[in-house]
């Protein structure tokens, strides 16, 4: 490790507890890592086949090293960029982009562009990998309704396209069955989309929770997990029917989960901390730490092989102040949205280790 990499180590600490339902005691790490860089940030997605992970930078994609946060190349001329889905056996990474309306599809290897893939809906936010089906997943927040883009990995053709119920539609996940299931945010539905049809054939409620963001599916519980803010749910894949609520903090907008470990990790970047849940069994679940990581910072990618939980959040100094009006001119009225932000000051990738 370098000198630079053990000054970027701002923090590590360790947090110990009995973990109800597991019956031993736990331990989590957790190291931040200065990675420096420009640019906001969306989703987080973890290549367990190589241990680095993908973080969003708003006009690239920045490639980390999981087990040390060290910067092992970068994915340049991504506006826009919401997320990255890895299609490991084609050995093609996928890059959404916002302004353009398009895909970056690139190698994974090299992390060189191949192709731009063109996707008229519009409205590109959420990406996924459906391994079992070998397709790349796109929600989009299209208009007048959302859809979901299917591609072939291989080529990246786009092979379908469905109408959504909501125009808001966040995460996707497939069972491996024939089905992928998309949260909308807006109506805080869960839609069922048969892979066979493109079709979506069921559409199913998730009171209390609202917002639905992230989104895992378990396949040894056949559970769907939904995170949203204050209450996470685990839904019955066969009924649709909620079968239980997971307390949780605020903001939001992805969720991890470890198969093996049988952990769930909700990030609210609202508390600026992560609530670790355990599934006892299909339906019950036990909280088992709230483990601090940085203000903001709410999505999240987990690699189940290494079982580490990532997560990435810029740090910005003070915005400006807003410009006088000219003498005698009316003080302008206040705007919509978060306004004038400051300067990254630092670049925070924080890793969650077990």
């Amino acid at each position: 490790m370098t000198k630079r990499f053990v000054a970027a180590a701002a923090a590590v600490f360790a947090i110990a507890l009995c973990a109800p339902g597991i019956g031993q005691t736990q331990t989590f790490k957790v190291e931040k890592f200065d990675i420096k860089g420009d640019g906001g940030t969306d989703y987080i997605v973890a290549d367990s086949a190589t241990g680095r992970v993908f973080v969003s930078r708003a006009t690239h994609v920045m490639v980390v090293e999981g087990a040390t946060g060290k910067v092992l190349g970068d994915i340049v001329d991504t506006p826009g960029v919401h997320g990255v889905g890895i299609a490991t056996k084609s050995g093609h990474g996928f890059a959404t982009g916002g302004p353009n309306a398009t895909v970056t599809m690139f190698d994974l290897k090299t992390l060189a562009p191949l192709k731009q893939i063109a996707v008229p809906q519009g409205g590109l936010d959420g990406i996924m990998y459906d391994e079992p089906d070998d397709k790349i997943i796109l929600t989009n927040h299209s208009r007048p309704t959302g859809t979901l883009t299917a591609i072939d990995p291989k080529t990246g053709d786009v092979v379908a396209t469905v109408e959504l119920e909501d125009n808001a539609p966040e995460g996707a996940a497939a069972d491996g069955k024939g089905h992928i299931f998309v949260n909308n945010e807006s109506k805080n539905t869960i839609q069922v989309i048969d892979v066979k049809t493109w079709k979506a054939t069921a559409s199913w409620p998730l009171a209390p929770c609202e917002g639905p963001t992230g989104i895992a599916y378990d396949k040894a519980s056949n559970r769907i997990f939904s995170g949203c803010s204050d209450n996470s749910v685990a839904v019955d894949a066969n009924t649709g029917k909620v079968v239980a609520v997971i307390k949780n903090g605020t903001r939001v907008d992805a969720l991890g989960w470890d198969p093996t470990k049988k952990l769930m990790f909700i990030p609210n970047g609202g508390e600026g901390n992560v609530t670790v849940v355990h599934q006892d069994s299909p339906d019950k679940y036990t909280t088992v730490a709230t483990v601090a990581t940085f203000a903001g910072a709410k999505t999240i990618g987990v690699d189940p092989v290494t079982h580490n939980a990532y997560l990435f959040q810029p740090e910005r100094g003070p915005a400006p102040a807003p410009a006088a009006p000219p003498a005698g001119a009316p003080a302008a009225a206040p705007g919509r949205g978060r306004g004038p932000q400051g300067p990254i000051v630092a670049s925070w990738f924080i890793a969650i280790k077990q």
